[in-house]
């Protein structure tokens, strides 16, 4: 019961966001690029940089760099590396990227792992930059058409709530 009445919480509390579709559609998208970058710490500062740049929602923006969190971190990583050596042409079987991955499976601190990725060299994190550039520009686009229409929903059904609560008012 717990859980159901946190989930309806949070629920209650995105429906509530202010904002024009467009800019919370906008600061949801530039979250989830932030987000897809391999900048472990800094997903939520650059979220919120780019929202002030491009007039996005800050609050949406912070939303959707949690894309990035601890279930799924190793799995954007991962495939983020994996795209960039691919476009660069870096072998398949990496020994560096192979030494640097039992960190990530044993659980090392999040921190520990960002600081042997950067020690990794400039090829990796290359690597790692251009797939998350890549993944972050090819998750980002859809999902600000995804959350212009959801957002746009939610403010036609806020309407709707008021509207019929100033009709029942009229009629007491």
């Amino acid at each position: 019961m717990r859980f159901e009445r946190r989930l309806k919480y949070y629920f209650l509390k995105f429906v509530r966001i202010k904002g024009e579709p467009h800019e919370l559609a906008l600061g949801m998208a530039l979250g989830i690029f932030a987000g897809m970058l391999p900048i472990i710490p800094f997903h939520m500062a650059l979220s919120v940089a780019l929202a002030l740049f491009l007039k996005g929602s800050k609050i949406t923006a912070l939303i959707g760099a949690w894309i990035s969190n601890p279930l799924t971190w190793y799995l954007i990583y991962y495939y983020n590396y994996r795209l960039g050596a691919f476009i660069l042409g870096f072998p398949k079987n990496n020994r560096l990227l192979s030494s640097l991955m039992p960190a990530v499976e044993h659980g090392d601190k999040l921190m520990d792992t960002f600081v042997k990725i950067t020690g990794a060299g400039s090829k990796i994190i290359g690597a790692f930059t251009l797939g998350g550039m890549i993944m972050g520009i090819v998750a980002s686009v859809p999902s600000y058409f995804i959350f212009l229409k959801l957002f746009r929903y939610i403010k036609t059904w806020r309407e709707k709530i008021r509207e019929h609560k100033r009709i029942q008012r009229e009629h007491q």
